[in-house]
């Protein structure tokens, strides 16, 4: 799918859009550090590393809202929460910046605003550190995280659900908060709704879902192996899809994507991409492309196509969890 003017149409319908992105809202620390400058600590002996700058940006959900407002997508509601702390303060001034509307955002001292701290050497990701929530979500925050979706469904074109948590029931994405979504996915009046989760693709039903081929595999029980060839990823794409109902996306890295649903299934090519490249948050760009593009009338595979030209370009961002702009993902498309 090259076709200019058919790209300008999709692209052009994205400032009429409404999308709410529910899940794990992290916050991203990024600390260069500045070798030349080590030093010894006296207590210790051991060396102290010199942080020159800060850089924060939204993470896990909060990278999917940062890519929908580069696309420029006219309303974005976050759904979910935050701590009662620095790191939740942070997220929010970020997230304010951009635009999003917070009024689903929940604040609870019950909760941890989880946080990644990326320590980089010369622009070079060293060990990661990870703060998250490691105890089961409160009732209470999940009532009104549930109450927060029956009021945005009536609101908004899309739900995009993003489940970044591997710990069972310690994030949004909770056994009931699913539970609450699938109930919604069935009613004839809902939105779209599409969920990416890292750990339990596999128990969401009458939604779209969106995985990689590893986490397709593990839905199976599989061992994930290069020996695993397309054809055979597109029979258990099948049958993801025959268990969800509805369409599935298979991110493939630098092989693309496989579109999978009742009617077809299909391989759409990665966009060519050479140099240096950094893959963190890819997978949150496509599915931003994806989901913008079905709610403005692009069908699976063209969607599919956007993702991957949108990951194409922000992988190309080193050092950060890249964006991409519509005038970005035109001329890609057009160029490519």
């Amino acid at each position: 799918m090259r076709n200019k003017e058919t790209i300008e149409k999709i692209l052009s319908r994205f400032p009429t859009l409404r999308i709410a992105v529910i899940g794990d809202y992290f916050l991203d620390r990024y600390w260069d550090i500045d070798p030349v400058l080590d030093e010894s600590s006296i207590e210790t002996g051991l060396t102290a590393q010199q942080v020159v700058r800060c850089r924060y940006a939204p993470g896990a959900a909060g990278t999917v809202v940062n890519n929908l407002a580069a696309l420029g997508v006219g309303k974005i509601f976050a759904a979910g929460f935050t701590g009662n702390d620095g790191e939740g303060y942070v997220l929010r001034k970020k997230l304010g910046n951009i635009g999003v509307n917070q009024q689903f955002l929940l604040e609870t001292p019950h909760r941890q605003t989880p946080c990644y701290t990326k320590p980089l050497r010369n622009g070079i990701e060293g060990n990661r550190f990870d703060i998250k929530n490691r105890t089961k979500t409160p009732p209470d925050v999940e009532e009104r995280i549930a109450e927060s979706l029956r009021l945005l469904a009536g609101r908004v074109d899309a739900i995009m659900i993003m489940d970044q948590v591997s710990e069972e029931d310690s994030g949004v994405i909770t056994d009931s908060v699913r539970n609450e979504l699938i109930c919604l996915g069935s009613k004839a009046d809902s939105p779209l709704i599409y969920a990416d989760s890292r750990e339990r693709i596999g128990l969401f039903r009458n939604i779209l879902v969106k995985c990689n081929d590893k986490e397709l595999l593990n839905v199976f029980g599989k061992i994930p192996s290069g020996n695993i060839t397309i054809d055979e990823l597109k029979g258990y794409g099948v049958k993801l899809s025959e268990k969800t109902k509805k369409t599935v996306f298979v991110t493939l890295g630098a092989n693309g994507q496989l579109v999978v649903n009742a009617d077809e299934t299909v391989h759409v090519p990665a966009v060519p991409v050479s140099g240096e490249i950094d893959i963190c948050g890819a997978g949150d760009s496509a599915s931003a492309g994806i989901v913008a593009s079905l709610c403005s009338g692009a069908g699976p595979a063209e969607a599919a196509y956007i993702g991957n030209v949108i990951a194409s370009i922000t992988i190309r961002q080193l050092g950060c969890t890249g964006t991409a702009t519509p005038e970005e993902v035109l001329k890609c498309a057009v160029d490519c």
